[in-house]
């Protein structure tokens, strides 16, 4: 791999570090499928897993490195004969492909781990990395535990690690410990006193204990680190690692600052990668993390929103688009200001001449204090109707019941609604029991809506916790919540499908009247 002083190689160990966080191994398949995600992202180094830690791994590495066609494959070992001969096993007959052999370096991991003096450790690194070099021209070797390893020991292992032919050095700082400034320093020092230093790539491999991943990693690449150890979503041990997200967008987006460093990642392959993995992992990415969480572009204050749709540099340096999302969030809350409220009927085909924006604000308010948030077909509901939404319902729930349990009982639901003055019942079956519920209220509003999303959350604990559905549905081609609350999560499904559907009524109605206006328009012509 030729060396530009202006890239930062980006290595990604979410199949390693990442997945030692999880509860669960991944399958040889699934880790296939994040490791093909990455290579498209564009993903120079990808950390495929431990070889020697279990034949499954073994199995997985190789089938990462058999298929990846851009990206360099790695293996991790310990400063092993038998790691590495295990990552050799796993690379056997690819032309490209890295080890990566690591030792402790700190004094408490020499001491209370290793039971090791430093000499010995050193020695121990130096025919590791010998030892890997007999396999491939590509070897790193990483110095654990290097945020707290002495200064004068650590440049001496980054010398003797160069000169036995590491073409790759990390210094990791495996616990979180260090500052930005100290850590910063560290790198500045290796490059001051480490004469044979440019013959190799200097790394960085920062944890997240004490939040300060990111902020490490680049303060380390602004001392001369150019490859970066980083994780989808930050997966990785305790607090996790440096989230590959964050350090990408904060080189493009400061790049004069950085001075015009750049990495071969597609930004707008990042939020696609990050739901990828996220679902195969199964872990959810919290709200607001930054640049993939489901809050980074969303504005709920009405200084911000009236910002934002002034200009959306006032409050977003970085663009939706530019990392995959089609569009930043806009929440219609309480604190939602005239000029969001304007805008949204103006994009929905509303002028300002057909309503009162005083007379619907206040409305609104009332709406949003009463709802929590409100979307375009509230907002539209509020022009036709002069009461609340909550009056103008259709459909409410009468009476469910529901069959289900082991494999040989079909999941059956019966389901009576109030529609209007008359009440139905309908019974049906499914694949499980909310499927059963929905196909019944399908059935009775006549509205053969698609489910797009369904999520369940507690409000409260214990168990007088009440389970809160919230649905997105699709009816000719326009999007629609509900939400539905109930101590009987089956119920809260049901009502949270009826809420979508009285939402869907209610636009009808809308749509049936904009058209009565207009055939009257015609006649006065």
């Amino acid at each position: 791999m030729s060396i530009d002083k202006n890239r930062v190689i980006v290595f990604d160990t979410t199949l390693r570090d990442g997945e030692q966080a999880l509860q669960a191994s991944l399958s040889v398949k699934q880790k296939l499928q994040i490791a093909l995600g990455l290579e498209q992202l564009g993903v120079d180094v990808i950390e495929a897993g431990f070889p020697i830690s279990s034949p499954g791994d073994l199995e997985s590495v190789r089938a990462i490195g058999l298929a990846l066609k851009k990206a360099i494959p790695c293996g991790l070992s310990r400063a092993v004969k038998k790691d590495i001969d295990a990552c050799a096993q796993a690379f056997e007959g690819l032309e490209r492909f890295r080890i990566h052999t690591f030792i402790a370096t700190s004094d408490i991991h020499a001491k209370d781990k290793l039971k090791k003096d430093f000499k010995d450790i050193a020695s121990m690194a130096v025919d590791a990395v010998k030892y890997a070099r007999q396999y491939t021209d590509d070897v790193e070797f990483s110095c654990e535990d290097a945020g707290r390893t002495p200064i004068d020991h650590l440049c001496y292992m980054v010398e003797a690690a160069i000169n036995a032919g590491a073409t790759t050095v990390n210094i990791p700082d495996t616990v979180g410990y260090t500052l930005p400034i100290e850590f910063g320093g560290i790198i500045q020092n290796l490059f001051n006193r480490v004469p044979n230093i440019d013959k190799a790539i200097i790394s960085v491999h920062c944890h997240n204990d004490l939040g300060m991943a990111t902020a490490n990693t680049l303060s380390a690449v602004q001392y001369g680190a150019r490859q970066v150890e980083c994780t989808i979503n930050g997966l990785g041990e305790r607090a996790g690692n440096c989230a590959l997200e964050e350090v990408v967008m904060a080189i493009k987006t400061r790049k004069h600052y950085f001075k015009d460093l750049y990495t071969n990642i597609i930004s707008t392959n990042i939020a696609r990668t990050s739901q990828m993995v996220a679902g195969i992992c199964n872990e959810a990415v919290p709200p607001h993390k930054a640049i993939v969480g489901s809050n980074a572009f969303a504005h709920s204050s009405g200084i911000h929103q009236d910002g934002v749709l002034k200009n959306r540099e006032t409050y977003e340096i970085i663009t939706p688009q530019s990392v995959g999302f089609k569009e930043n969030n806009l929440h219609m809350t309480a604190r939602s200001g005239r000029h969001m409220i304007k805008t949204c009927l103006t994009n929905l085909g509303y002028s300002e001449d057909t309503y009162n924006l005083d007379d619907i604000y206040a409305r609104f308010l009332k709406l949003a204090d009463k709802k929590g948030q409100v979307f375009d077909y509230d907002l539209e509901a509020l022009l036709f109707f002069s009461h609340d939404d909550e009056k103008e319902t259709q459909f409410s729930l009468d009476n469910l019941n529901v069959i289900s349990g082991g494999k040989s009982i079909i999941p059956t639901a019966s389901v009576r609604l109030k529609i209007g003055k008359r009440t139905r019942t309908e019974s049906s079956t499914g694949n499980g029991p909310v499927d059963a519920v929905f196909n019944c209220i399908t059935k009775l509003t006549g509205l053969r809506c698609e489910l797009t999303n369904y999520t369940i959350g507690a409000k409260g604990s214990g168990m007088n916790a009440q389970g809160q559905v919230d649905v997105d549905v699709m009816y000719n081609n326009r999007q629609y919540h509900g939400k539905g609350l109930s101590t009987d999560v089956i119920e809260a499904s049901a009502l949270a499908l009826i809420s979508a559907c009285n939402a869907i009524y209610r636009t009808q109605l809308i749509e049936n009247q904009k058209e009565q206006q207009g055939e009257n328009n015609v006649k006065g012509v």
